[in-house]
C-alpha cells in the first residue's frame, strides 16, 4: 500500500493527493458509523426451538443471512444450567463475528438471564438500567449501547429491552416512562430501540412510544407464535423521526429457532 501511495504521489497534483486522503478518512468513518444500518429484533428464547431443542447455531445461521450491523437479543442465557452452561452471548458473537455487549437482569437456573446486544460498530460505552418492577418476579432492564468512533462524529445510541408480559399495560407503562426519562436530556440525538415490548400495535404502550418514536414498520407485522404468527409483539423504533428514513422492514422466515420470529429493519440516518 506504501508503494501504491508514494508511486501515485509523482504523477497526481497536490490538491487531487488532499482530495484523496480526505475522502479515505471520511470513508474510514462512514465505515465506522454507516448511514444505512441493518438491525435485528429477536427473542431468541433461551435458545429452545419450538421443537424443544437448544440450538445456537440456527439462531446466527438466521441473523448471518441479513448481515445486521446491530442485533437487539432477548431472553439471553448465561450459565445456566438449563442450557448446560453455555455462555450465549459469547457464543452467538463467536459465531456471528459480532460484538456481544450483556447484562443479566435476573440471576437464574445457576447461572445469569438478560438482554444482549450484537453489534458490528464501534461501543464506546454501554450501561444497563432497571425498569420499574410491580410484582415479585422477573426484573425488567434496558440494555443502552452508545455507538460511534470515540473522536469523531455523532453518536448513536442503541437500546434493547423486553418488556412484562403479563395482560395490564401498568408495568411497561412505566418503562415506557423509564426510558423517556433516561433518554430525556438526549432528545435530538438519533436512537434506536429494538426488542420484544409484548404489546399490540393498538395498544396504550405503543401510543406512549408514538409520542416521542417512530416504529420501522408502518402496517403491522406478526412476530409472534413462531410457527404460524398472529399478532405482532417485537419492534423496532426510531427517533427523532426526522432524522430517519425507512429503506426497508420484514419479518424474517425462521419458523422453528424460537418462539418468536425475527423483524429486520435497513433503517437510513439523515442530516
Amino acid at each position: 500500500m506504501i508503494t501504491t501511495i508514494a508511486a501515485a504521489s509523482r504523477t497526481v497534483s497536490r490538491p487531487c493527493i488532499f482530495l484523496c486522503a480526505l475522502c479515505a478518512l471520511c470513508g474510514k468513518a462512514f465505515a465506522e458509523l454507516p448511514q444505512e444500518i441493518r438491525v435485528i429484533a429477536y427473542n431468541i428464547h433461551h435458545g429452545e426451538g419450538t421443537d424443544g431443542r437448544v440450538d445456537l447455531d440456527r439462531i446466527a445461521k438466521a441473523l448471518n443471512a441479513e448481515s445486521p450491523d446491530l442485533v437487539a437479543v432477548n431472553e439471553v442465557d448465561q450459565g445456566t444450567r438449563r442450557t448446560k452452561g453455555v455462555d450465549m452471548p459469547a457464543e452467538l458473537a463467536r459465531l456471528t463475528g459480532m460484538q456481544a455487549v450483556f447484562e443479566k437482569n435476573i440471576d437464574h437456573d445457576g447461572g445469569r438471564y438478560g438482554n444482549a446486544v450484537l453489534s458490528r460498530l464501534p461501543i464506546r460505552r454501554h450501561k444497563n438500567h432497571k425498569l420499574p418492577s410491580n410484582y415479585e418476579g422477573e426484573q425488567r432492564g434496558v440494555l443502552e449501547i452508545e455507538l460511534g468512533d470515540k473522536d469523531e462524529g455523532e453518536p448513536l445510541l442503541f437500546l434493547a429491552t423486553h418488556l412484562d408480559y403479563r395482560p395490564d399495560d401498568a408495568e411497561r407503562l412505566a418503562s415506557v416512562k423509564k426510558i423517556e426519562a433516561i433518554l430525556a436530556a438526549r432528545k435530538d440525538q438519533p436512537a434506536i430501540l429494538a426488542g420484544d415490548l409484548n404489546a399490540s400495535p393498538d395498544s396504550q404502550v405503543m401510543a406512549e412510544f408514538a409520542k416521542t418514536w417512530k416504529r420501522a414498520n408502518a402496517e403491522d407485522l406478526a412476530t409472534y407464535p413462531a410457527a404460524k404468527p398472529e399478532k405482532q409483539i417485537d419492534y423496532i423504533l426510531v427517533r427523532p423521526a426526522s432524522r430517519w428514513q425507512v429503506v426497508e422492514t420484514r419479518v424474517l422466515d425462521e419458523a422453528v429457532a424460537s418462539d418468536h420470529r425475527p423483524v429486520l429493519a435497513v433503517l437510513r440516518r439523515t442530516p
